[in-house]
């Protein structure tokens, strides 16, 4: 594998665990009556963070986890538990409202207040654990160890694609405001608990997945890697 193929690679895995198509309706109703601009400000903050917290673990993951002595197994049953709790409120709460922002209408001339707010509001659960996953993450630091065999070139192809996910992901938060007008409501809520029953399945896969490292022997492979590479 060249510094090409690992960037690409990278790219396009990061695109599906940040997953930012699958993230816009809870997005959306997170910026509520946001103007344009105010919405545009806190895609470009929380995209930032995303960018930034990955690189941050494509550098130091693996040896911030071996420091503290946690294995990654014990770090995908910990991050899947953190997503079921939150898949169980998308699933069966009023798990929209808990993001609303009663300032948002207030004055829509604040972007840089508003913003603000709404970042520290949605870096948990949102940025993380919604978009930067215990997948995410695993995947950050397994790519690190396959860039350094191939050199600095490897490092600059991983950084490039985590920018490029990001400043995907910020193009899709910044145009939610169609998507929301469209969907109204009712709309958003029945598809953030459809998306919370999805998230607790894939809390569970997780958990599944990290007992099944710490635990070898304890699930058939079927269950660990139901759709493995190349199977019909």
């Amino acid at each position: 594998m060249d510094a090409l193929d690992l960037g690409v690679n990278l790219f396009v895995t990061l695109f599906a665990l940040l997953d930012p198509l699958g993230n816009i309706p809870i997005f959306a109703a997170a910026t509520a009556g946001a103007t344009l601009r105010q919405r545009i400000s806190v895609s470009a903050l929380i995209c930032a963070f995303a960018a930034v917290f990955l690189a941050f673990f494509f550098f130091t993951g693996l040896g911030l986890l071996q420091f503290f002595g946690i294995s990654l197994a014990a770090f995908r049953i910990a991050g899947g538990v953190l997503l079921l709790l939150l898949g169980l409120d998308m699933a069966r709460g009023d798990f929209l409202s808990s993001f609303a922002d009663k300032d948002a209408a207030t004055d829509l001339n604040d972007v840089r207040g508003y913003a603000r707010r709404r970042f520290q509001r949605l870096v948990v659960p949102f940025a993380i654990p919604l978009m930067i996953g215990p997948g995410a993450i695993s995947a950050i630091i397994i790519q690190a160890g396959e860039a350094e065999k191939i050199g600095p070139a490897g490092t600059v192809a991983s950084l490039v694609a985590i920018a490029a996910a990001s400043l995907v992901s910020f193009v899709c938060f910044a145009l939610t405001g169609p998507l929301g007008r469209l969907l109204g409501d009712v709309g958003l809520a029945i598809i953030v608990r459809v998306l919370g029953l999805i998230l607790c399945a894939l809390a569970i896969q997780f958990i599944i997945m990290g007992l099944g490292e710490a635990l070898p022997g304890m699930f058939a492979g079927s269950v660990t890697t139901p759709y493995p590479a190349g199977g019909h």
